[in-house]
């Protein structure tokens, strides 16, 4: 979220009075941008052409289409969605979150809580985004671990080399070459799965 501009918020609702509920609740949020849409279809090339930063969704009650849209928007651009719903099950409300939605507000549409509601989301999404992160480096962190160890094991096989030796190959090559060493042990597997044949 850019924060220095204006919020664009996209209100998404087929249903004039709700929206002017949100749009009502959203006129003292600075000099926010507030655009509207009536449907969902093609949403995903619609959010990147408009560019968001966050997205409200009234519905009477969410189904799997909405869910699956919403779902489509988080993947390829994430970004704080506040859904707003009518009537809901429990199972809805666990389905809209795994797809991406900050905040999910059943029969609870007022103009005196929408700000307050997206304040939090966009913390929320924060927060989950920063967890995200954090959670596909750890995992880049351990394959590039993996590949090195294997690297490392290559050569210690073929070389007899101890550890400590092939991991000072491995380093050596890399600063040689001005590669990293996860891309010397890249090669290295790729190599010995050639020769391997």
């Amino acid at each position: 979220m850019n924060s220095s501009r204006p919020l664009k918020i996209l209100i998404i609702d087929s249903n004039d009075e709700r929206a002017a509920v949100v749009e009502d609740g959203l006129s003292g949020y600075g000099d926010a941008q507030i655009l509207r849409m009536g449907l969902l279809t093609d949403l995903v090339r619609k959010i990147e052409e408009i560019q968001p930063d966050v997205i409200f969704v009234d519905v009477d009650s969410p189904d799997r289409d909405t869910l699956e849209n919403m779902r489509s928007v988080s993947d390829v651009m994430p970004r704080p969605i506040i859904m707003f719903v009518e009537e809901s099950e429990a199972s809805l409300a666990e389905e809209a979150l795994r797809a991406g939605v900050s905040a999910y507000i059943v029969d609870g549409l007022s103009s005196r809580r929408v700000k307050p509601i997206l304040d939090v989301a966009i913390l929320r999404f924060k927060v989950f985004q920063k967890m995200r992160e954090e959670l596909d480096k750890a995992k880049s962190d351990l394959a590039s671990r993996k590949i090195v160890e294997r690297a490392k094991g290559l050569l210690m096989e073929q070389r007899k080399l101890s550890e400590e030796e092939a991991y000072k190959l491995l380093r050596n090559t890399a600063m040689k070459d001005g590669k990293s060493i996860l891309d010397i042990a890249d090669n290295l597997i790729s190599i010995s799965r050639l020769l391997k044949g």
